[in-house]
């Protein structure tokens, strides 16, 4: 089996682009991906729930190519309407070739296919270089049928590095070719 084309690029290119921009002296030292976690919560659809989870089950599987596992409550809680042990989501942790791949296929084809798509914030980082992004609907995944769309689900997507700081995952990203919005061109846009 071949390599993802992705995963040949971060280590013909990518890695040695690292290792001279920020100086490491190791080449053990230069930060990569390490897993890409996908997940989906429906939690706003209290009286249809098993139909939803149904349906983000089927999602994340046409999207990832891989079953996720469903997403239960740990407390129940009256004010959500929630119950212990009640499936709530699903989520998918793609590793290996299957997270390059899923990583080739967002950046390259469900990127451009969002609507007035002008980056990814740089905002969404949690201080030690993992990035995390949601997105309102499935619809910007070209895997999903348009006319086969039951409910809206929303989608996060965690992209799980071995940087430990937000700079080091910012450069890494930016080198495998996720697409961040320009600040600049922001701030004129704004003006």
């Amino acid at each position: 089996m071949s390599k993802p084309s992705l995963l040949k690029l971060y280590q013909e290119q990518v890695i040695a682009h690292l290792q001279k921009e920020q100086s490491y002296k190791n080449i053990n030292e230069v930060p990569g991906l390490e897993k890409i976690v996908v997940t989906s919560h429906v939690g706003h659809y209290v009286n249809e729930r098993k139909a939803a989870v149904e349906d983000v089950v089927a999602e994340i599987a046409k999207i990832t190519g891989q079953k996720p596992s469903v997403s239960y409550a740990k407390k129940s809680v009256a004010n959500f309407k929630v119950r212990e042990g009640e499936a709530v989501g699903a989520r998918v942790t793609l590793r290996g070739n299957h997270m390059w791949e899923f990583l080739d296929r967002f950046i390259h084809v469900t990127c451009p296919n969002i609507r007035d798509f002008r980056g990814l914030p740089f905002k969404s980082f949690d201080g030690q270089g993992n990035y995390a992004v949601g997105f309102p609907d499935q619809s910007i995944f070209p895997e999903i049928e348009l006319d086969q769309i039951k409910r809206q689900l929303g989608f996060d997507i965690i992209f799980v590095t071995t940087a430990t700081t937000n700079e080091e995952g910012k450069a890494l990203l930016k080198a495998l070719g996720m697409p961040f919005r320009d600040n600049q061109k922001a701030e004129e846009n704004a003006a």
